[in-house]
């Protein structure tokens, strides 16, 4: 006596042939939900079934593609193989067409906006990609700003996102490998690498780690990240870059790297990267040669303050006045004293405070977002310092250092927690301590090595080829000779 599949085994089990008691399946399987559209047709005289998902299809294109060519097919010979062969080998009903076996497969490609047919008297049924759920369009980057770049972005529909990447690299050597993650969740999961560019034991691995995700739901690409990067709970640093740009994910799969799409998620993983990569953009390659070199030396400049001004600060007026002149270290004097905190609980207080800002900024509607800022960074800023509670200079570092970690966004997360380390480490041993800080900061950046990529590559180990491209931008000319990719780094252990 045949029983249908509960929740936990229905994945192998085979499609009934009877389609009466297929459809019960279904309905068991699915605890009867009611976004469960069942249709049931005569096709040539043959008992059929059309099942779909509501809102994950296209019903202007189910019309065109399925039940006008089902109605109008005829056949001298009318049975159940006659049908099949008509849907399979004999119509053009879809791009996307299978055959499939099990009920596993069915609810896979149903919750993917396909629809699938089922055939009395077979233990089979034919599915035809026709998804027309709703989407949002290609839009400009929101975190990733360029002047001269492209103006498209990735999008939540992994397929979308694919198509802006194909139509940019039209080479056969570019490969899409899809997999699923998440056991309930089943999401899609696109790996892309250029074949002649990127190494196969580096495929391989990142292949081999997704493939062993136990995770009930992957939602994003923060599900993903941490079983790809071997020093996430390791390091400060990531050596996952995330971009929402298709013109960036070329560029580096041209060098080599691997790239992964997380359906829903309009950002891209990129393994491995390097830490000299957070400071070039597109427009480094779009400007000219001098402009290009003189901005990435200001991001650079900006991640020294962003890091390290408030513990400098810090840590030269409690310890190392005589850094200062007279006239400016009698300024600082009258201006601490006047205030009624000790200077390093001033400025974690205020460093706190720009945080609570800008995080409320980033999650109110962007209309009060500004607003958020102007009350912020005038209204209580000034009111602080009349008010003595802060002092005037302190609140020039705070604003200096906040303005400067918006230059390097891609590090922001980063930078935030070393610059309160620098500035608890200057606040109890002046210089000295700010010293130790920075070595063991450089000491955890030199043991990443994920992917067997140095993460301080192409400086440590040193590069020359490499270095080129790291405080001023190779010319255009110089590709045309030699083109190196992220294998050239790589270190033998």
């Amino acid at each position: 006596m045949e029983t249908s599949p509960d929740y936990k085994t229905y994945k192998d089990a085979k499609i009934n042939a009877d389609l009466t008691k297929a459809l019960t399946d279904l309905r068991t399987i699915s605890g009867n939900t009611m976004d469960l559209n069942i249709m049931n047709v005569m096709v040539s005289g043959v008992p059929c079934a059309v099942v779909t998902i509501e809102g994950m299809v296209s019903t202007s294109s189910m019309a065109e593609l399925v039940f006008r060519p089902l109605m109008n097919f005829q056949a001298e010979n009318t049975g159940k193989d006659t049908v099949f062969d008509f849907l399979t080998t004999q119509s053009l009903l879809a791009a996307e067409r299978k055959t499939i076996f099990t009920y596993g497969d069915v609810f896979q490609f149903l919750f993917s906006g396909f629809a699938v047919i089922f055939i009395d008297g077979l233990s089979k049924a034919v599915v035809f990609g026709i998804q027309g759920y709703d989407k949002r369009s290609v839009s400009p980057p929101d975190s990733e700003q360029t002047i001269y770049g492209a103006r498209d972005s990735f999008t939540e529909v992994i397929r979308t996102n694919i198509s802006l990447i194909r139509r940019r690299m039209k080479t056969p050597t570019l490969r899409f490998e899809m997999l699923q993650a998440g056991e309930l969740s089943s999401t899609d999961v696109c790996i892309l690498y250029l074949r002649d560019r990127a190494a196969p034991e580096m495929v391989q691995r990142i292949r081999s780690k997704i493939s062993k995700i136990k995770l009930d739901t992957v939602l994003n690409s923060g599900y993903i990240e941490p079983f790809l990067d071997d020093s996430y709970e390791k390091s400060i640093f990531s050596s996952i870059a995330k971009t929402e740009r298709p013109d960036m994910v070329c560029a580096k799969l041209n060098q080599g790297k691997v790239c992964v799409l997380i359906d829903g998620t309009p950002f891209c993983l990129i393994c491995p990267t390097l830490f000299v990569e957070s400071f070039q953009t597109m427009d480094d390659y779009i400007a000219k040669g001098f402009y290009a070199n003189f901005i990435r030396w200001i991001k650079y400049f900006a991640f020294f303050l962003a890091v390290l001004f408030p513990g400098l600060y810090v840590a030269l007026v409690m310890f190392h006045p005589e850094f200062f002149t007279l006239k400016l270290l009698l300024n600082l004097s009258a201006s601490e004293e006047a205030t009624p905190y000790p200077l390093v609980i001033e400025v974690i207080v205020l460093m706190l405070m720009f945080e609570v800002m800008r995080e409320a900024g980033l999650r109110m509607p962007t209309s009060i977002g500004s607003a958020v800022s102007i009350v912020g960074g005038l209204i209580i800023g000034d009111a602080a310092v009349k008010s003595g509670i802060v002092s005037a200079p302190l609140l020039i570092v705070v604003g200096i250092t906040a303005t400067s970690s918006f230059a390097i966004p891609n590090l922001n997360q980063a930078v935030t927690i070393l610059r309160l380390l620098f500035i608890l480490a200057g606040g109890c041993a002046g210089l000295f301590g700010i010293s130790v800080c920075l070595m063991l900061l450089l000491a955890n950046v030199g043991a990443m090595n994920d992917f067997y990529i140095p993460y301080t590559a192409p400086l440590a180990p040193f590069h020359p080829k490499g270095a080129k491209d790291i405080f001023a931008r190779e010319q255009f000319r110089s590709y045309e000779k030699e083109h190196s990719t992220i294998e050239d780094y790589r270190t033998n252990n």
